[in-house]
């Protein structure tokens, strides 16, 4: 039997590749990817990352015509970590006029400044020998105010170098009220901050780890990054914090193992709201395609879509350029 009033039936606006475009309700563009980057002090040729298959520790110079490309390609903006060549307990590099970071970010500055937004991460793990977010008291915690004052002067140092965002991810209670003190007395008060309110003490940092050569040497980031289980509005109460403190946008960290907390953020604050596709997300799709498991080329866009479609209104994923050009 016909019914009189026929129900209607999705399947039919999903016939086609030109009408399941036409009707996507979530939508990436290229200028809300953000690109990490590493550069590394005192080699010679870009040194490729084991466990993160086609990206590299640059050196200065591979490092630009990485950027260049990445603008070429429309993506809105690159996140640089930096290695240097010699680390001390206080991440003395961190702050350093004439170190990596500054000097790379003073020639990306120059070569892409205008057509992308150059960010850094502040923070001191990659600086520190012992490979933890800030100076230790001599039983080997975390001490939060000294470490402040580190921050407060790397966040001064790389907007000096012509940082255009400054990005603090270390998870120190108090981190952007110093930042933003710092910024505003040095006359930096345009410089925003995009803060990694919250972010998980994860597995999947490990390939990053390797990258940025900042694993721990003993213990873990368990006691102030965030546990994966912990109380419900913990996220929240975090990102209000940083609010308050003068944080201009805030990033979720993971991104596909915490879309529920993106949400939750996305629908709370009216601030933009970024999630990082971190390490050991790509690590894991490179890894499952390189075995023929997985579509390779689907899996990416798929993660990526599920990012932005929980709320996330910048992506920073390893998969920036590549994707921007297919975007286009």
């Amino acid at each position: 039997m016909t019914a009189r009033f026929p129900v209607a039936r999705p399947r039919r606006l999903r016939r086609t590749a030109p009408i399941r475009r036409m009707m996507a309700g979530t939508r990436l563009h290229p200028a809300e990817l953000v690109l990490p980057m590493f550069v590394k002090e005192g080699i010679d040729e870009p040194s490729p990352i084991g466990s993160m298959p086609g990206v590299f520790q640059h050196t200065r110079d591979s490092l630009r015509k990485a950027a260049c490309e990445a603008a070429e390609a429309g993506v809105g903006g690159l996140i640089l970590f930096g290695v240097p060549e010699t680390k001390d307990a206080r991440g003395s590099a961190a702050d350093d006029p004439d170190g990596i970071v500054q000097r790379a970010v003073a020639d990306l500055v120059s070569e892409v400044g205008d057509a992308l937004v150059v960010m850094t991460d502040t923070c001191l793990d990659e600086f520190t020998d012992h490979g933890h977010c800030g100076v230790l008291t001599p039983a080997g915690e975390v001490d939060n105010d000294a470490t402040l004052e580190r921050y407060a002067a790397a966040a001064v140092s790389q907007a000096r170098a012509g940082s255009q965002v400054i990005a603090p991810s270390g998870m120190m209670d108090g981190q952007v009220g110093a930042i933003r003190a710092a910024l505003d007395a040095e006359g930096f008060e345009q410089v925003p901050i995009l803060s990694y309110s919250v972010k998980y003490a994860s597995a999947f940092y490990g390939p990053f780890r390797e990258a940025a050569e900042c694993a721990p040497r003993f213990g873990d980031r368990n006691a102030y990054q965030q546990d994966a289980a912990g109380p419900l509005g913990e996220a929240l109460r975090e990102v209000r914090l940083d609010l308050d403190e003068g944080a201009d946008a805030v990033i979720v960290k993971p991104a596909l193992a915490y879309l529920d907390i993106l949400r939750q953020v996305r629908d709370t604050v009216d601030v933009p709201v970024a999630a990082y596709q971190v390490s050991g997300e790509y690590a894991m799709i490179e890894a499952a395609a390189a075995n023929g498991w997985i579509d390779r080329d689907r899996a990416i866009m798929e993660s990526l879509v599920a990012i932005r479609r929980a709320g996330a209104d910048m992506i920073l994923t390893y998969w920036a350029t590549e994707v921007a050009r297919r975007l286009v």
